[in-house]
């Protein structure tokens, strides 16, 4: 079974829609989008710097618009599943046909000013910590106040807080835990402190003409799948203000039998996560254009052991 997996924030750097740009009607489309939404997408992902496209409000429009473009860029396929991880659910979401590509651009570029609003109430910020045992992790996070925000799997969890707390958490970590990795992000997201933005973006949804999904699409809430647009909807207005839980994901994959499992751009961090999550699990990646044979391949190699209905 093929899962195709759209990233969250933290995956974006300078210049990474630059050769996607070079795609047969790739720049028109990112400029449709830019207009729709009043954003200059090219420009935030050919020019800008890492502090740019840091802003919230410009990251999560950027992400979802490249995983979109590069998601079409595979052409017509039938995957088994699909998710994204955080703000990645509004591209597998689109992808699965619960909205259309400039409602979602709409949506995200809500999600991401109403994010960032609530992020300028209190400097936050979030960590990856890569190592330890949740039951020693878990309680030394409480203990400083932080919130576990993302439970990736394959022994990597991402606290958030305000920044005073991360920077507690880097000076003393708890015990297993080999390192300490401040996200580029800007707020604390999955976390309480998001709680001001969930109002304004369920007024967003109100623009929305919602469909079912046409794929099978897995939800961070808990790993489950959804079948319904409208759940859909109201499952990504609450997870902004709820951790993200990658991990019961990744064993819904497993239980239904994943073979292939492919990234859209910009890939990378959910496909290594897998590859210590899911030994066995043909994974790969779309960082460039470059990419897009070796994920063709695999797509066709999915679909001929699986059969149409399971590819």
């Amino acid at each position: 079974m093929l899962v195709l997996v759209a990233p969250g924030q933290g995956a974006q750097a300078p210049g990474f829609l630059t050769p996607w740009l070079e795609l047969p009607g790739a720049a028109d489309r990112i400029a449709a989008w830019s207009d729709a939404i009043g954003l200059d997408l090219a420009h935030y992902g050919t020019e800008a710097d890492a502090d740019a496209i840091r802003d919230t409000a410009v990251a999560q429009p950027l992400l979802v618009a490249a995983g979109l473009l590069s998601a079409a860029a595979l052409g017509e396929l039938t995957p088994g599943a699909v998710a994204g991880h955080s703000v990645g659910e509004i591209t597998a979401a689109a992808y699965a046909g619960v909205f259309d590509d400039i409602a979602a651009l709409k949506f995200v570029r809500a999600r991401g000013l109403a994010m960032a609003e609530a992020a300028a109430v209190t400097e936050t910020g979030m960590a990856a910590l890569l190592g330890g045992e949740p039951d020693v992790v878990l309680p030394h996070l409480e203990k400083l106040g932080l919130t576990a925000a993302n439970v990736n799997g394959a022994g990597q969890l991402v606290a958030a807080g305000t920044t005073a707390q991360i920077a507690e958490l880097v000076e003393n970590k708890p015990e297993g835990v080999r390192r300490v990795v401040a996200l580029k992000v800007a707020g604390a997201f999955h976390t309480q402190h998001m709680a001001p933005a969930v109002e304004k973006l369920e007024q967003a949804t109100r623009e929305l003409t919602v469909n079912d999904p046409k794929f099978t699409y897995v939800s961070n809430r808990d790993g489950q799948t959804v079948a319904t647009g409208a759940e859909v909807v109201e499952r990504l207005v609450g997870q902004i203000a709820n951790p993200v839980r990658w991990d019961l994901c990744l064993e819904t994959f497993q239980e239904r039998g994943v073979t292939t499992l492919i990234e859209v751009c910009p890939g990378g961090t959910l496909t290594g996560i897998a590859k210590r999550a899911l030994p066995g699990v043909r994974t790969l990646a779309l960082k460039t254009p470059n990419d897009l044979d070796a994920a063709r391949e695999l797509i066709a190699e999915a679909a001929a052991s699986a059969g149409p209905a399971e590819a």
